[in-house]
């Protein structure tokens, strides 16, 4: 399933919440309490994507485990930050790997020319001494 699917909003709010194991209610106390934001209809009807049922679903096993909504939110907002600075940190680590390759090729580039230096004078040299001769 693609990004695009797991976002595009589906269920109305009866589906969604049978799929999720609430009470349509609860979907409701979610939304004003900011846990979820359902996309709306033109006709303002709640639509649910895959991964507001996905987010729903977290939201269940947490305050199943006792974590009250003050808790739930801050846990989702630690896990949003922290999956924020990996695809930061991943992305500085795919620019660090692009860098490398580049001093690198710098690197052998200025050696190559160096080496092409020195022969170029040895043979200016060689020829120097040989007309000498």
């Amino acid at each position: 399933m693609s990004a695009h699917d797991r976002t595009r909003p589906l269920y109305m709010i009866s589906v969604a919440a049978e799929l999720a194991g609430v009470h349509p209610q609860t979907l409701r106390i979610y939304e004003a309490k900011g846990l979820v934001s359902p996309k709306r209809s033109a006709g303002n009807t709640r639509l649910y994507s895959q991964a507001d049922i996905e987010h729903l679903e977290l939201i269940g096993q947490l305050t199943d485990e006792g974590i009250n909504l003050a808790g739930v939110m801050r846990i989702i907002d630690l896990e949003q930050r922290f999956a924020k600075k990996e695809a930061e940190a991943e992305s500085l680590r795919r620019r660090v790997v692009r860098l490398e390759a580049r001093v690198h090729e710098y690197e052998m580039r200025k050696r190559v020319t160096a080496l092409v230096r020195s022969d170029s004078q040895a043979i200016r040299l060689w020829q120097i001494t040989d007309a000498q001769e």
